[in-house]
């Protein structure tokens, strides 16, 4: 169950953040160019983006919980949970900040956008930054956690066992 949840949770997680990043990159290249055509551009992304966001958000925070969980006892518990609570920031921050903005970009005209719209877009573009950077970090924790041995802290405080007598021994510096 472990090794699924860890396979999921890093492609889940590895699909949003390079969503993320994506539309980053998108949304800077928009810095240069006028109301009209971000505006075009903003309900373009509008469509059916939430939908990709939605589809590998919550598969990420889903799993990765389950493996936090699953993992609590073992060397990559840190890991495990800072990518879980990295994931819940970037779920915060897209509720609290991103879905108020989309939804009232919605209903913008591309020929007359609102007198406010580039206080607008620096608002959701500064949230994008933070929530996509949470992201790439969780992410690589996720990544790094799945490299490393798995040890339980029972495996990690336990003494050596010599091959000779099969007693254990204390460690010596």
């Amino acid at each position: 169950m472990t090794t699924y949840a860890r396979f999921i949770s890093l492609v889940f997680a590895g699909l949003f953040a390079g969503f993320l990043t994506g539309v980053l990159v998108l949304e800077l290249s928009l810095r240069s160019f006028d109301s009209t055509v971000y505006t075009h551009v903003r309900l373009v992304e509008l469509d059916a983006l939430d939908k990709l966001a939605a589809a590998t958000l919550l598969p990420a925070l889903i799993t990765t919980a389950v493996l936090a969980y699953r993992t609590f006892r073992t060397n990559t518990r840190w890991l495990t949970v800072t990518a879980l609570a990295l994931l819940v920031v970037t779920f915060g921050l897209t509720l609290v900040v991103s879905v108020p903005i989309n939804s009232d970009q919605l209903d913008w005209n591309p020929q007359s956008p609102p007198a406010d719209w580039a206080d607008t877009r620096d608002r959701w573009q500064i949230a994008h930054a933070v929530r996509t950077t949470a992201a790439v970090i969780a992410f690589a924790a996720l990544a790094f956690a799945a490299l490393l041995p798995t040890r339980t802290r029972s495996q990690r405080h336990a003494q050596p066992v010599t091959a000779s007598s099969g007693t254990r021994h204390a460690s010596r510096p």
